[in-house]
Protein backbone atom coordinates (compact mmCIF):
# COMPACT_ATOMS: atom_id res chain seq x y z
CA UNK A 1 0.00 0.00 0.00
CA UNK A 2 1.39 3.40 -1.01
CA UNK A 3 1.22 6.07 1.69
CA UNK A 4 0.04 9.55 0.74
CA UNK A 5 1.66 12.76 2.07
CA UNK A 6 0.24 13.81 5.42
CA UNK A 7 -0.90 17.20 4.13
CA UNK A 8 -2.82 18.20 1.01
CA UNK A 9 -1.08 20.21 -1.70
CA UNK A 10 -1.70 23.94 -1.94
CA UNK A 11 -3.40 24.12 -5.32
CA UNK A 12 -2.91 27.66 -6.70
CA UNK A 13 -5.96 29.94 -6.59
CA UNK A 14 -6.08 30.58 -10.34
CA UNK A 15 -8.50 33.30 -11.32
CA UNK A 16 -8.73 34.79 -7.84
CA UNK A 17 -5.33 35.18 -6.15
CA UNK A 18 -2.23 34.13 -8.11
CA UNK A 19 0.69 35.98 -9.68
CA UNK A 20 -1.22 36.07 -12.98
CA UNK A 21 -4.13 37.76 -11.25
CA UNK A 22 -1.79 40.29 -9.63
CA UNK A 23 -0.26 41.57 -12.86
CA UNK A 24 -3.62 41.59 -14.65
CA UNK A 25 -5.15 43.55 -11.79
CA UNK A 26 -2.30 46.08 -11.73
CA UNK A 27 -2.68 46.71 -15.45
CA UNK A 28 -6.46 47.05 -15.10
CA UNK A 29 -6.00 49.54 -12.25
CA UNK A 30 -4.02 51.77 -14.65
CA UNK A 31 -6.52 51.58 -17.50
CA UNK A 32 -9.92 53.27 -16.99
CA UNK A 33 -11.20 51.41 -20.06
CA UNK A 34 -10.36 47.94 -18.66
CA UNK A 35 -13.33 45.69 -17.83
CA UNK A 36 -13.84 45.36 -14.04
CA UNK A 37 -13.44 41.59 -14.20
CA UNK A 38 -9.76 42.04 -15.16
CA UNK A 39 -9.10 43.67 -11.77
CA UNK A 40 -9.89 40.57 -9.74
CA UNK A 41 -7.83 41.80 -6.78
CA UNK A 42 -9.84 45.04 -6.74
CA UNK A 43 -6.77 47.29 -6.76
CA UNK A 44 -7.28 51.04 -6.45
CA UNK A 45 -7.05 53.14 -9.63
CA UNK A 46 -3.64 54.76 -10.17
CA UNK A 47 -1.71 56.74 -12.77
CA UNK A 48 1.48 54.72 -12.37
CA UNK A 49 2.41 51.40 -10.81
CA UNK A 50 5.72 49.76 -9.95
CA UNK A 51 5.89 46.02 -9.29
CA UNK A 52 9.00 44.88 -7.44
CA UNK A 53 9.59 41.16 -8.04
CA UNK A 54 11.95 39.64 -5.48
CA UNK A 55 13.02 36.22 -6.69
CA UNK A 56 12.64 33.68 -3.89
CA UNK A 57 10.99 35.84 -1.20
CA UNK A 58 8.17 33.56 -0.06
CA UNK A 59 5.50 34.84 2.31
CA UNK A 60 6.60 32.52 5.11
CA UNK A 61 10.23 33.60 4.77
CA UNK A 62 9.24 37.25 5.06
CA UNK A 63 6.93 36.55 7.99
CA UNK A 64 9.67 34.65 9.83
CA UNK A 65 12.32 37.38 9.51
CA UNK A 66 10.72 40.70 10.51
CA UNK A 67 13.91 42.10 12.05
CA UNK A 68 15.80 41.81 8.77
CA UNK A 69 13.01 43.38 6.71
CA UNK A 70 11.18 45.99 8.82
CA UNK A 71 9.80 47.98 5.89
CA UNK A 72 8.37 44.97 4.06
CA UNK A 73 7.16 43.40 7.30
CA UNK A 74 5.21 46.54 8.14
CA UNK A 75 3.53 46.41 4.72
CA UNK A 76 2.76 42.74 5.29
CA UNK A 77 0.84 43.43 8.49
CA UNK A 78 -2.30 44.40 6.58
CA UNK A 79 -1.94 42.10 3.58
CA UNK A 80 -2.58 38.49 2.65
CA UNK A 81 -0.43 36.20 0.51
CA UNK A 82 -1.32 35.00 -2.94
CA UNK A 83 -0.24 31.77 -4.63
CA UNK A 84 2.55 31.53 -7.17
CA UNK A 85 1.29 28.84 -9.53
CA UNK A 86 2.74 25.44 -10.41
CA UNK A 87 5.56 24.75 -10.72
CA UNK A 88 6.64 27.44 -8.24
CA UNK A 89 9.71 28.39 -10.20
CA UNK A 90 11.05 31.43 -12.04
CA UNK A 91 10.68 29.87 -15.48
CA UNK A 92 6.92 29.56 -14.90
CA UNK A 93 6.16 32.47 -12.57
CA UNK A 94 7.74 35.21 -14.68
CA UNK A 95 5.58 34.23 -17.68
CA UNK A 96 2.52 34.14 -15.39
CA UNK A 97 3.30 37.68 -14.29
CA UNK A 98 4.29 38.69 -17.80
CA UNK A 99 1.12 37.43 -19.47
CA UNK A 100 -1.44 37.66 -16.68
CA UNK A 101 -2.37 34.06 -17.49
CA UNK A 102 -1.92 30.73 -15.65
CA UNK A 103 0.76 28.22 -16.68
CA UNK A 104 -1.66 25.97 -18.52
CA UNK A 105 -2.44 28.86 -20.86
CA UNK A 106 0.99 30.40 -21.47
CA UNK A 107 2.69 27.00 -21.70
CA UNK A 108 5.84 27.79 -19.70
CA UNK A 109 5.38 24.74 -17.52
CA UNK A 110 8.63 24.36 -15.66
CA UNK A 111 12.40 24.65 -15.51
CA UNK A 112 12.98 21.83 -18.01
CA UNK A 113 10.13 20.78 -20.30
CA UNK A 114 9.97 18.42 -23.27
CA UNK A 115 9.41 20.01 -26.66
CA UNK A 116 6.71 17.72 -28.13
CA UNK A 117 7.73 16.07 -31.37
CA UNK A 118 11.39 16.96 -30.89
CA UNK A 119 14.26 15.11 -29.29
CA UNK A 120 14.78 18.06 -26.97
CA UNK A 121 14.13 19.12 -23.39
CA UNK A 122 14.05 22.91 -23.15
CA UNK A 123 15.83 24.52 -20.19
CA UNK A 124 13.79 27.72 -19.89
CA UNK A 125 16.52 29.65 -18.09
CA UNK A 126 19.27 28.80 -20.57
CA UNK A 127 16.98 28.39 -23.62
CA UNK A 128 17.81 26.78 -26.96
CA UNK A 129 18.14 28.58 -30.27
CA UNK A 130 16.03 25.92 -31.98
CA UNK A 131 12.96 27.08 -30.04
CA UNK A 132 11.32 30.39 -31.00
CA UNK A 133 10.25 32.02 -27.70
CA UNK A 134 7.42 33.89 -29.43
CA UNK A 135 5.91 30.66 -30.67
CA UNK A 136 6.66 28.71 -27.50
CA UNK A 137 4.80 31.36 -25.45
CA UNK A 138 2.21 32.78 -27.89
CA UNK A 139 0.04 34.95 -25.62
CA UNK A 140 0.29 38.75 -25.65
CA UNK A 141 2.10 40.09 -22.59
CA UNK A 142 0.84 42.65 -20.10
CA UNK A 143 3.53 44.98 -21.44
CA UNK A 144 2.15 44.72 -24.97
CA UNK A 145 -1.35 45.28 -23.63
CA UNK A 146 -0.15 48.28 -21.61
CA UNK A 147 1.46 49.88 -24.65
CA UNK A 148 -1.70 49.34 -26.68
CA UNK A 149 -3.62 51.22 -23.96
CA UNK A 150 -1.20 54.15 -24.00
CA UNK A 151 0.61 53.10 -20.82
CA UNK A 152 4.41 53.13 -20.84
CA UNK A 153 5.77 49.63 -20.13
CA UNK A 154 9.26 49.28 -18.64
CA UNK A 155 11.17 46.36 -17.11
CA UNK A 156 14.26 47.05 -15.00
CA UNK A 157 16.70 44.18 -14.45
CA UNK A 158 20.25 43.02 -15.09
CA UNK A 159 21.46 43.88 -18.56
CA UNK A 160 22.54 40.27 -19.16
CA UNK A 161 18.87 39.25 -19.36
CA UNK A 162 18.33 41.25 -22.55
CA UNK A 163 17.68 39.05 -25.57
CA UNK A 164 17.34 35.79 -23.63
CA UNK A 165 14.61 33.38 -24.61
CA UNK A 166 12.79 33.65 -21.28
CA UNK A 167 12.89 37.44 -21.47
CA UNK A 168 11.40 37.46 -24.97
CA UNK A 169 8.76 34.88 -24.07
CA UNK A 170 7.62 36.53 -20.84
CA UNK A 171 8.50 40.21 -21.06
CA UNK A 172 8.32 41.23 -24.72
CA UNK A 173 6.77 44.61 -25.27
CA UNK A 174 8.59 46.21 -22.33
CA UNK A 175 11.37 48.72 -22.64
CA UNK A 176 14.26 46.91 -20.96
CA UNK A 177 16.43 49.12 -18.78
CA UNK A 178 19.67 47.56 -17.51
CA UNK A 179 20.43 47.85 -13.80
CA UNK A 180 23.23 45.67 -12.47
CA UNK A 181 23.20 46.76 -8.84
CA UNK A 182 20.57 47.32 -6.18
CA UNK A 183 21.15 51.05 -6.27
CA UNK A 184 20.65 51.06 -10.02
CA UNK A 185 17.44 49.04 -9.68
CA UNK A 186 15.98 51.65 -7.33
CA UNK A 187 17.18 54.62 -9.37
CA UNK A 188 16.16 53.26 -12.78
CA UNK A 189 12.77 52.13 -11.49
CA UNK A 190 12.05 55.55 -10.00
CA UNK A 191 13.28 57.33 -13.12
CA UNK A 192 11.08 55.26 -15.42
CA UNK A 193 8.04 56.12 -13.33
CA UNK A 194 8.85 59.84 -13.25
CA UNK A 195 9.30 60.05 -17.01
CA UNK A 196 5.75 59.06 -17.87
CA UNK A 197 2.31 60.29 -16.94
CA UNK A 198 0.97 56.74 -17.10
CA UNK A 199 3.35 53.84 -16.58
CA UNK A 200 3.63 50.20 -15.59
CA UNK A 201 7.18 49.48 -14.39
CA UNK A 202 8.46 46.14 -13.15
CA UNK A 203 11.73 45.81 -11.23
CA UNK A 204 13.29 42.36 -10.88
CA UNK A 205 15.84 41.41 -8.22
CA UNK A 206 17.26 37.87 -8.38
CA UNK A 207 20.07 37.73 -5.82
CA UNK A 208 17.99 36.62 -2.82
CA UNK A 209 17.06 33.44 -4.67
CA UNK A 210 20.67 32.85 -5.71
CA UNK A 211 21.88 33.39 -2.16
CA UNK A 212 19.37 30.88 -0.81
CA UNK A 213 20.35 28.30 -3.41
CA UNK A 214 24.04 28.72 -2.66
CA UNK A 215 24.12 29.14 1.13
CA UNK A 216 20.72 28.08 2.45
CA UNK A 217 17.87 29.99 4.05
CA UNK A 218 19.30 29.75 7.54
CA UNK A 219 22.60 31.33 6.54
CA UNK A 220 23.91 34.76 7.49
CA UNK A 221 24.38 35.39 3.76
CA UNK A 222 20.67 34.99 3.09
CA UNK A 223 19.68 37.03 6.14
CA UNK A 224 21.93 39.93 5.14
CA UNK A 225 20.69 39.80 1.55
CA UNK A 226 17.10 40.07 2.80
CA UNK A 227 18.07 43.25 4.63
CA UNK A 228 19.39 44.68 1.35
CA UNK A 229 16.12 43.74 -0.38
CA UNK A 230 14.17 45.55 2.32
CA UNK A 231 16.26 48.68 1.72
CA UNK A 232 15.66 48.38 -2.04
CA UNK A 233 11.90 48.32 -1.48
CA UNK A 234 12.11 51.27 0.90
CA UNK A 235 14.17 53.30 -1.56
CA UNK A 236 11.74 52.55 -4.38
CA UNK A 237 8.86 53.67 -2.18
CA UNK A 238 10.63 56.90 -1.24
CA UNK A 239 11.22 57.76 -4.90
CA UNK A 240 7.67 57.24 -6.15
CA UNK A 241 6.00 60.13 -7.97
CA UNK A 242 2.56 61.20 -6.67
CA UNK A 243 -0.39 58.94 -7.48
CA UNK A 244 1.89 55.93 -7.87
CA UNK A 245 1.44 52.51 -6.30
CA UNK A 246 4.30 50.20 -5.39
CA UNK A 247 3.54 46.49 -5.26
CA UNK A 248 5.97 43.86 -3.97
CA UNK A 249 5.75 40.17 -4.75
CA UNK A 250 7.92 37.10 -5.40
CA UNK A 251 7.95 34.38 -8.02
CA UNK A 252 8.07 31.60 -5.41
CA UNK A 253 9.17 30.75 -1.88
CA UNK A 254 11.93 28.29 -0.95
CA UNK A 255 12.77 25.45 1.43
CA UNK A 256 16.09 24.11 2.69
CA UNK A 257 16.66 20.51 1.62
CA UNK A 258 18.99 18.55 3.87
CA UNK A 259 21.24 15.70 2.74
CA UNK A 260 18.90 13.08 4.23
CA UNK A 261 15.92 14.49 2.32
CA UNK A 262 17.42 13.87 -1.13
CA UNK A 263 16.61 10.87 -3.29
CA UNK A 264 19.10 10.50 -6.13
CA UNK A 265 17.38 9.17 -9.25
CA UNK A 266 20.76 8.54 -10.87
CA UNK A 267 21.56 6.05 -8.12
CA UNK A 268 18.21 4.21 -8.36
CA UNK A 269 17.79 2.31 -11.66
CA UNK A 270 14.23 1.40 -10.67
CA UNK A 271 13.25 5.06 -11.04
CA UNK A 272 14.93 5.37 -14.42
CA UNK A 273 13.09 2.32 -15.78
CA UNK A 274 10.63 3.34 -18.46
CA UNK A 275 11.78 6.97 -18.51
CA UNK A 276 12.68 8.67 -21.76
CA UNK A 277 13.31 12.09 -20.19
CA UNK A 278 13.57 13.49 -16.67
CA UNK A 279 12.22 17.03 -16.68
CA UNK A 280 11.32 19.75 -14.23
CA UNK A 281 13.55 20.21 -11.20
CA UNK A 282 14.21 18.53 -7.88
CA UNK A 283 10.93 19.51 -6.18
CA UNK A 284 8.68 19.57 -9.25
CA UNK A 285 9.37 16.80 -11.74
CA UNK A 286 7.98 16.11 -15.18
CA UNK A 287 8.50 12.43 -16.01
CA UNK A 288 8.31 11.65 -19.73
CA UNK A 289 7.80 7.93 -20.23
CA UNK A 290 8.80 5.70 -23.09
CA UNK A 291 5.87 4.55 -25.27
CA UNK A 292 3.61 2.24 -23.28
CA UNK A 293 5.48 2.72 -19.99
CA UNK A 294 3.52 5.61 -18.41
CA UNK A 295 1.40 3.42 -16.13
CA UNK A 296 4.44 1.52 -14.85
CA UNK A 297 6.37 4.74 -14.22
CA UNK A 298 3.43 6.16 -12.28
CA UNK A 299 3.07 3.04 -10.14
CA UNK A 300 6.81 2.75 -9.45
CA UNK A 301 7.30 6.39 -8.47
CA UNK A 302 4.22 6.31 -6.23
CA UNK A 303 5.52 3.22 -4.50
CA UNK A 304 9.09 4.41 -4.04
CA UNK A 305 8.32 8.02 -3.04
CA UNK A 306 5.29 7.22 -0.91
CA UNK A 307 4.34 10.01 1.50
CA UNK A 308 7.31 12.14 0.45
CA UNK A 309 5.59 13.48 -2.68
CA UNK A 310 2.33 13.86 -4.57
CA UNK A 311 2.64 11.74 -7.70
CA UNK A 312 -0.06 12.17 -10.34
CA UNK A 313 -0.59 11.25 -13.96
CA UNK A 314 -0.79 14.08 -16.47
CA UNK A 315 -4.58 13.78 -16.66
CA UNK A 316 -4.86 13.75 -12.87
CA UNK A 317 -2.67 16.83 -12.47
CA UNK A 318 -4.74 18.70 -15.06
CA UNK A 319 -8.00 17.60 -13.41
CA UNK A 320 -6.75 18.68 -9.99
CA UNK A 321 -6.03 22.14 -11.40
CA UNK A 322 -2.29 22.20 -10.70
CA UNK A 323 -1.58 24.22 -13.88
CA UNK A 324 -4.89 26.07 -14.08
CA UNK A 325 -7.01 25.66 -17.22
CA UNK A 326 -4.79 23.90 -19.75
CA UNK A 327 -4.80 24.88 -23.41
CA UNK A 328 -4.95 21.71 -25.50
CA UNK A 329 -1.87 22.91 -27.41
CA UNK A 330 0.15 22.88 -24.17
CA UNK A 331 -0.97 19.58 -22.64
CA UNK A 332 1.75 17.43 -24.21
CA UNK A 333 4.42 19.59 -22.58
CA UNK A 334 3.32 18.21 -19.21
CA UNK A 335 5.04 15.02 -18.09
CA UNK A 336 3.22 11.70 -18.37
CA UNK A 337 3.75 11.71 -14.62
CA UNK A 338 4.04 14.85 -12.46
CA UNK A 339 5.83 14.76 -9.10
CA UNK A 340 5.46 17.51 -6.48
CA UNK A 341 7.63 17.09 -3.39
CA UNK A 342 6.09 17.30 0.07
CA UNK A 343 7.86 18.57 3.17
CA UNK A 344 11.54 19.24 2.52
CA UNK A 345 12.05 16.31 0.14
CA UNK A 346 13.70 16.50 -3.29
CA UNK A 347 14.43 14.14 -6.20
CA UNK A 348 17.92 15.06 -7.36
CA UNK A 349 20.00 13.68 -10.23
CA UNK A 350 23.63 13.91 -9.19
CA UNK A 351 25.16 12.75 -12.48
CA UNK A 352 22.91 14.42 -15.04
CA UNK A 353 22.13 17.54 -12.97
CA UNK A 354 25.20 18.03 -10.75
CA UNK A 355 24.81 21.77 -10.30
CA UNK A 356 21.11 21.73 -9.46
CA UNK A 357 21.56 18.72 -7.18
CA UNK A 358 24.11 20.55 -5.03
CA UNK A 359 21.83 23.47 -4.15
CA UNK A 360 21.03 24.06 -0.48
CA UNK A 361 17.58 25.67 -0.85
CA UNK A 362 15.12 24.61 -3.56
CA UNK A 363 11.60 25.33 -4.77
CA UNK A 364 8.95 24.30 -7.26
CA UNK A 365 6.32 22.36 -5.36
CA UNK A 366 2.89 22.83 -3.80
CA UNK A 367 3.81 23.39 -0.14
CA UNK A 368 2.89 26.60 1.70
CA UNK A 369 6.57 27.58 1.86
CA UNK A 370 6.81 27.62 -1.93
CA UNK A 371 3.31 28.61 -3.03
CA UNK A 372 2.51 31.54 -0.75
CA UNK A 373 4.12 34.79 -1.91
CA UNK A 374 3.61 38.40 -0.79
CA UNK A 375 1.26 40.84 -2.48
CA UNK A 376 2.28 44.00 -0.65
CA UNK A 377 1.31 47.53 -1.60
CA UNK A 378 2.37 51.10 -0.82
CA UNK A 379 0.86 54.25 -2.33
CA UNK A 380 2.63 57.57 -2.69
CA UNK A 381 0.58 60.51 -1.49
Amino acid sequence: MTLEPRHSPIVPSYGTATLADLSSSILASLDPEAPPEQNVLDLAPAQRACLLIVDGLGWELLRDHPAAAPFLSELARNSKPITAGFPATTATSLPSLGTGSPPGQHGMLGYKVLVPGADLVLNALRWDSRVDPRQWQPLPTVYERASAAGIAAVHVARGAFRGRGLTIAALRGAELRPADSMGALAAQGAAALAEHGRAFVTVYHGDLDGTGHMFGLGSDSWYYQLAHVDKLAEQLASGLPPQTCLYVTADHGMVDVGPDDRLDVDEMPVLRAGLAWLGGEARARHLYARPGAAADVLATWREVLGERAWVLSRDEAIKEGWFGPVDARMADRIGDVVVAAAGTFAVVASKTEPGESALFAMHGSLTPSEQFVPALSFTAA
